[in-house]
C-alpha cells in the first residue's frame, strides 16, 4: 500500500474551507495543494497525510505572511514570518513558535538596539549571539518555497 499521490483534485469542506492538490489512496491531503480557509488564511506547498509538511507559504487575513518548513501542521524548522506591521523573523521555529536562532527585523529597517539577534525561546529573545548562518539559511529555505510554490 503506497503512501504517495493517488490522484488529483479539489473539495470545498461543509465550513467553507477549499482544497486544491493531491490526495493520497487514504483520502489525505498528500503532496503539492492549496488550502483556503473561510477567513481568507491561504496556504500553498507540501501536505503529507493531511497535514501541512514541507516547504510552504502561508497568508493570513491581515497580512502577515511565513515562509518556509512546516512540520505536521506546524511553523517547523527554518523561516521568515512578517508580521502585518511589517516586522519581520529570519530564523527557526518550533511546533508554530518563535524559537531557536535568529534575527529581528523592524519594520524601518533596523534590528533594535541591543541588536535582537540570537537565542528565542516561545517568541522572546533570551541569549544574545551572533547567528548571521542561521539568518541565511532561512532566506534561502523562504525562497526556496517561493520559488516551489509560484
Amino acid at each position: 500500500m503506497g503512501d504517495g499521490v493517488a490522484k488529483t483534485g479539489a473539495y470545498k469542506y461543509d465550513d467553507g474551507t477549499k482544497y486544491i492538490g493531491d490526495w493520497n489512496n487514504r483520502g489525505l491531503k498528500h503532496g503539492a495543494g492549496s488550502f483556503l480557509l473561510p477567513d481568507g488564511t491561504r496556504y500553498d506547498g507540501s501536505f503529507q497525510n493531511g497535514l501541512c509538511s514541507g516547504l510552504g507559504i502561508i497568508i493570513f487575513p491581515d497580512g502577515a505572511k511565513y515562509e518556509g518548513e512546516f512540520m505536521q501542521g506546524w511553523f517547523h524548522g527554518h523561516g521568515v514570518f512578517w508580521r502585518a506591521d511589517g516586522m519581520k523573523f529570519e530564523g527557526e521555529f518550533r511546533g508554530g513558535r518563535v524559537w531557536g536562532l535568529g534575527l529581528v527585523t523592524y519594520s524601518d529597517g533596523s534590528h533594535g538596539f541591543p541588536r535582537n539577534e540570537g537565542f528565542f525561546q516561545d517568541c522572546r529573545l533570551v541569549r544574545r549571539r551572533r547567528c548571521p548562518d542561521i539568518v541565511q539559511k532561512a532566506q534561502k529555505i523562504s525562497m526556496m518555497a517561493r520559488a516551489q510554490c509560484s
